[in-house]
Parts: structure tokens; sequence; C-alpha cells
């Protein structure tokens, strides 16, 4: 992959499985185009100075770390399990992953009708997990004997055939509806952005490597935020503006009918079904919101 690549070119290492699509509509929001051919493992992006490969997650920490690719995008629990982190610069976190913007928790979970209560109690027993070097390290830590297998997916079904499962849940349901209950929570993670030590001191790669989590970052910003113009009378404008949430201070330009203004801001997206009706018994008119892509602060 990497022999045939121009010198001027970053190599970026992005995640398959279950965070390959939101990270491509990332990419999209922060103004990168990447299509992926059906069964290739090498997107296109629209820019001649970058190309992608996708990974699994479980193994970009490593490729980042050995140089086969200059940077790339990862959960931090892999990051961990893989022991890598003295070994990649970590650039940014990005609070994003496959449903929703919360972090993962990787959880202690066993069947509801079972008698552990505390990790303790599994002195002796069977845990399966993919996070198998963090769940040893944590029981260690603990000083609690137990085994620990790896489990290449469906954790959930074997928490009843062995003792207690390590698993990653994001919003908890797929525990619920197979009816497992947390014990104690061993690690909570995000999804980095990481980048080689040795490129991260070429100034053109960094300078390229920061510049993408610019835009990535300003994304994720835009994702919960809106933007909001209006017309408001001038005889008004004083008493709106002391109202309006902004990031600094509302954008105002004169109009042609000088007894009015145009007003415009960014907002959180929570604040518009409560700042608009108050908008307009203010006297404000036209009032139009718009989705944001990139907010940059």
């Amino acid at each position: 992959m990497t022999d045939r690549l121009p010198a001027d070119t970053l190599r970026l290492g992005l995640p398959s499985g279950s965070l390959q699509q939101s990270t491509i509509e990332l990419f999209g929001r922060a103004g990168y185009r990447i299509n992926v051919a059906e069964r290739s493992v090498f997107p296109r992006i629209d820019d001649d100075k970058l190309s992608a490969v996708l990974f699994r997650a479980q193994e970009i920490s490593r490729y980042v770390a050995d140089g086969i690719v200059d940077c790339g995008l990862t959960g931090y629990d892999w990051i961990v399990e893989n022991g890598n982190e003295k070994d990649v610069i970590e650039v940014c976190e990005l609070c994003y992953s496959r449903a929703s913007s919360n972090p993962i928790r990787w959880v202690l979970a066993v069947p509801d009708e079972s008698s552990v209560r505390r990790p303790e109690d599994l002195e002796g027993k069977i845990v399966a997990t993919e996070l198998v070097q963090t769940t040893r390290k944590y029981f260690a830590a603990k000083k609690v004997k137990v085994t620990v297998e790896f489990s290449w997916g469906t954790t959930e079904i074997k928490a009843r055939l062995l003792d207690g499962i390590v698993e990653c849940t994001e919003t908890g349901s797929s525990l619920r509806a197979n009816n497992l209950r947390v014990v104690d929570t061993l690690l909570t993670s995000t999804t980095r952005f990481v980048a080689n030590a040795a490129a991260w001191k070429e100034p053109w790669k960094r300078e390229k490597i920061e510049n993408i989590a610019m835009l990535l970052r300003g994304a994720i910003e835009a994702r919960a935020k809106v933007g909001l113009k209006m017309n408001v009378p001038e005889d008004r404008l004083a008493e709106i503006v002391s109202f309006l949430p902004a990031e600094k201070s509302p954008t105002v330009s004169r109009l042609a009918d000088s007894a009015w203004v145009a007003v415009e801001v960014i907002l959180e997206e929570r604040q518009e079904r409560e700042l608009i009706p108050r908008l307009k018994r203010a006297g404000a008119t036209g009032i139009i919101t718009y989705p944001l892509n990139k907010v940059i602060p």
C-alpha cells in the first residue's frame, strides 16, 4: 500500500465495522468526500494529499505506532488494550460513536438472576470479553483470580454459559434486552485521532494532521447547533440582543430600510424551540434557522 504512494501523501487509517459509516459521515461534514467501493479497503478521498485504508478499530493504534499509517481514528479502549498510550500522539478526542455522541462503557455484567454483586464474587470464575488484557489488569488490580477468555462476538449470550462478561455498551439497550445487570464499569472510551510519533515531527504532516483535526472537531461542534437569521426593528434591537445567545455577540447588518436590521447568530439547537416564540413576540420577522456543517471556535 505505502510504497506506491507519493512522498507528499499522508496515510490515514479509518475504522471499518460499526464506526465506518459514522466516520465517513463525520468526514463529509468536515468537507472530505469519502467513497468506499464494495469489498474495497481503500476508500477514495477528494484530497490528493490523503490516502486512506480501512482497518478494524482494534488494530489501528498498533498500525499508527508502527508507522504503517501516519494517523488514524480509533477508540481509546483499543489504545489501552493494545498498550499504545505512550506509543502514539493523541491529536484530539472526537466525541462520536456508532449510535450517538455518548462515550461507550466497557462494563462487567452478569445475568439478572446471578448472585454476583461485586467483582470479588467472581473469584475462580470465567469471564468472556474481547477486551482481554484490560480485563485481566482490572481483576489483577483487585486481586481477584478469574479466567478471562476471548470472545469472538455475541458476548451477551455467553453471560449465561459462563459466569460473566465484559462488554461495551453505548445505551445499555442490548444488556437490558438480554436480561443482564451491570456490576462495574472498567473503562469509558471515546474516539481518538492519533498520530505516529515520527510523522508528527515532520512539519507538513503535522500541519495536515492538525488541519484535519480542526475540521473534524468543527464538524462535531456543529452537530448540536443551528444558525438563526431574522429581521429586527431598530427600536427593538437592544431588547432582543439582551436575551439572544451567541458565541461572542450577534452579527448585525443594516438593511435598506433604516428602521430595520438583520441579525444572525449561532446557537444550541435545543435553545431554538424556546427562543423563536420569544423573538417573534419581541418583533422579529423573517426568522430562519439552518443546519451547520462546521463550527470552528
